[in-house]
């Protein structure tokens, strides 16, 4: 079983990750899309801004709710496909940093009850916060490897 201490220290340093690896890109290639259908680089990233308050909204919900039950999250389902596109990097990244900080001091202060206090979610049999983060590192790291893909495909 991933410990809340393992989680907490992914989650602090995939956002270093996230970052360097934008700044390593070339300037040209930040917004260009691979393929229909698919993201840049840029768009990779801002997504990663757009999801930290949602992800605290839940927190709080499942903290303050006596049975929480979480909706699944789609990107791009209602949203114009090139919404991300129109974001500003630099703020994107800003807020993603600035963000995740202050979601890492909200979950540092949670007890062993708190991390696993169950929640209902319509996509998965299990979910609890110390799950929720777990994905959240996890999926931090799905796009830290699409966009050094992006970075070093020919």
């Amino acid at each position: 079983m991933i410990t809340t201490t393992n989680v907490l220290d992914s989650l602090r340093v995939t956002p270093k990750v996230i970052v360097e690896l934008v700044r390593s890109a070339d300037a040209g290639r930040l917004k260009v899309r691979p393929r229909t259908g698919a993201w840049s680089i840029h768009e990779h990233a801002c997504h990663l801004s757009v999801v930290q308050p949602i992800m605290m909204q839940r927190m709080e919900y499942i903290l303050s709710t006596g049975a929480p039950h979480i909706k699944g999250y789609q990107p791009g389902r209602d949203d114009d496909p090139d919404e991300l596109l129109k974001m500003d990097l630099d703020e994107c990244l800003a807020r993603y940093q600035a963000d995740r900080a202050e979601i890492i001091r909200r979950l540092e202060i949670l007890s062993e009850a708190d991390w696993h206090k169950p929640a209902v979610h319509e996509e998965y049999t299990a979910y609890s916060i110390a799950i929720m983060f777990r994905h959240v590192a996890l999926h931090d790291y799905l796009h830290a490897y699409r966009i050094e893909s992006l970075i070093i495909e020919r």
